[in-house]
C-alpha cells in the first residue's frame, strides 16, 4: 500500500471545486471533481495527510474493488473472495454503509447484510472465526456503491465524519457544519489578510474554521482518532511524522477576527469552543448586537455570517434582513459581507445587489450563498447598474 493509489475525497454539494483545489495544494496527484466528491492519487502517507489537513472533505475513502452483479450470489460471491482477513482481524468490529441505485437491488439494509454475511463467512473459513457488527462505533466501516449492475466497495479511512474536528463542545441550535463553514470561507475568497467579522456567531464555528485556515493550522488536529490507526498496515511513526511537517507550517495571524452574538449564553458556547481549539489569542468574541454597530476603522472588511433562518421567527426574519441590509449600507463601507440562509425571501429583503450567489445546502436545506461589495454610495451604484 505504500505505492500511489486512487482515493476518494466525499464532500457536500457546491464544494467539489475548492476541495479540489485544497488536494492539489496539498500534493495529490490526477485530482478529478465529481459530484460531492473528488477522486484523487496519493500513497499511505498522503491519506494519512488528507485526513488530517482537509477542510472540505467529509470522509477518505480507500477503494478496494469494483465488479459487476445481476444477482444476489454475483454480489455473495463477488465479496466473499476478497481478502478481508488481509485488511483487519477477526477480532475487529465491522459496518457496512450501502448507496443502491438500480432494479435488481433496491433496499440498502439488505445489501449491506449480504455484504456481512460473505465476510464473516470468509473469516470463519478462513480463521474458524468472524468479526461482530458495531454500527456506532465500529472498527473498520466498509462502503458499498451499486449503480445498477456495477457494485463499488471502499474502505473508509476517516472514521467519523471529518466535520467533527473536536473542537465544538457545546453548540446552539442548528449550528453550521464545519466542512461548510470553511467551504464557504475558501468559496467567498477571503485573502486571510483582511479583517473578519462574524457578526452572527453563534457557537463560533465560522471565526474558528477562519482562524484554523488563515494560521495553516490542520483542520483535524484536534480529532482524538481516524479509522485507518485501526488497519493492520497502520503506520504510527509515518503519521506522526506527517502531523510534525504539517504543525511545522503553522504561522501567526495577519489580520484579526472577531464574533459577535447578542445572546449571553452564544457568546459563552464561542468562547468555550475557542478554548477546545486552542485559539484564544487569535479570535474575540464580543456581546454585541449587530443592528446597533458600525464598522470601527477604515481598513478593508470581511464579513461572513448564518444569520437566523428558522421556522419559529417566520414573521421577524424578513424584516431582520431588512436592517442588516440597511446596516451594511449605511454603517459598513469598505465591506465585502457574505450571507448564507435557505430563507430565500428573506433574502431579497437585504436590499442590496448581490454580485454572486452560490447554491448549497445547509444539512437538508437548500441554501444560498450571497456576496454583497459595499461602497460608498453602493445604492446610487446599484440604480445605475439596473
Amino acid at each position: 500500500m505504500d505505492a500511489n493509489y486512487r482515493m476518494i475525497a466525499k464532500t457536500l454539494y457546491g464544494l467539489e471545486g475548492v476541495l479540489a483545489e485544497e488536494l492539489k495544494n496539498l500534493g495529490a496527484q490526477e485530482v478529478k471533481e465529481g459530484n460531492r466528491m473528488v477522486s484523487f492519487k496519493g500513497d499511505k502517507g498522503f491519506m494519512y495527510k488528507a485526513n488530517l489537513s482537509l477542510r472540505t472533505a467529509l470522509k477518505i475513502l480507500m477503494p478496494l474493488d469494483t465488479f459487476n452483479v445481476y444477482s444476489e450470489e454475483d454480489l455473495y460471491k463477488a465479496v466473499y473472495n476478497y481478502d478481508w482477513p488481509a485488511l483487519f482481524g477477526a477480532d475487529q468490529t465491522l459496518a457496512i454503509d450501502s448507496v443502491v441505485f438500480g432494479d435488481v437491488f433496491t433496499h440498502s439494509l439488505y445489501v449491506s447484510q449480504k455484504i456481512k454475511d460473505a465476510i464473516a463467512d470468509r473469516f470463519r473459513a478462513v480463521e474458524g472465526r468472524r468479526p461482530s457488527v458495531d454500527l456506532n462505533h465500529p472498527d473498520v466501516r466498509i462502503h458499498a456503491h451499486i449503480d445498477q449492475q456495477v457494485c463499488s466497495l471502499s474502505l473508509d479511512s476517516s472514521g467519523a465524519s471529518l466535520h467533527q474536528r473536536g473542537y465544538r463542545g457545546r453548540t446552539n441550535i442548528a449550528p453550521i457544519n464545519e466542512v461548510l463553514a470553511a467551504g464557504i470561507l475558501l468559496l467567498s475568497g477571503w485573502d486571510q489578510r483582511t479583517d473578519l467579522l462574524d457578526p452572527m456567531c453563534g457557537s463560533g464555528t465560522l471565526p474558528i474554521e477562519a482562524a484554523m485556515l488563515s494560521c495553516k493550522i490542520p483542520a483535524n488536529i484536534n480529532r482524538k482518532e481516524f479509522a485507518f490507526e485501526k488497519w493492520k498496515d497502520w503506520d504510527e511513526d509515518l503519521f506522526y511524522t506527517i502531523e510534525e511537517a504539517q504543525l511545522n507550517k503553522i504561522q501567526g495571524l495577519a489580520g484579526s477576527i472577531v464574533g459577535y452574538d447578542k445572546a449571553p449564553s452564544a457568546v459563552a458556547k464561542a468562547r468555550e469552543n475557542i478554548r477546545n481549539a486552542n485559539l484564544e489569542e487569535f479570535i474575540s468574541i464580543e456581546k454585541e448586537n449587530f443592528l446597533f454597530t458600525q464598522k470601527d476603522s477604515d481598513r478593508p472588511l470581511h464579513i461572513i455570517t448564518n444569520p437566523p433562518y428558522g421556522k419559529r421567527l417566520e414573521g421577524d426574519i424578513p424584516a431582520l434582513y431588512a436592517e442588516m441590509g440597511s446596516l451594511l449600507k449605511h454603517k459598513y463601507n469598505g465591506t465585502q459581507a457574505w450571507i448564507i440562509s435557505s430563507h430565500f425571501e428573506a433574502l431579497k429583503h437585504v436590499g442590496l445587489r448581490p454580485s454572486k450567489k452560490i447554491k448549497l445546502f445547509n444539512g437538508k436545506l437548500e441554501s444560498r450563498l450571497q456576496c454583497y461589495d459595499i461602497y460608498a454610495g453602493t445604492k446610487k451604484v446599484h440604480k445605475q447598474n439596473r
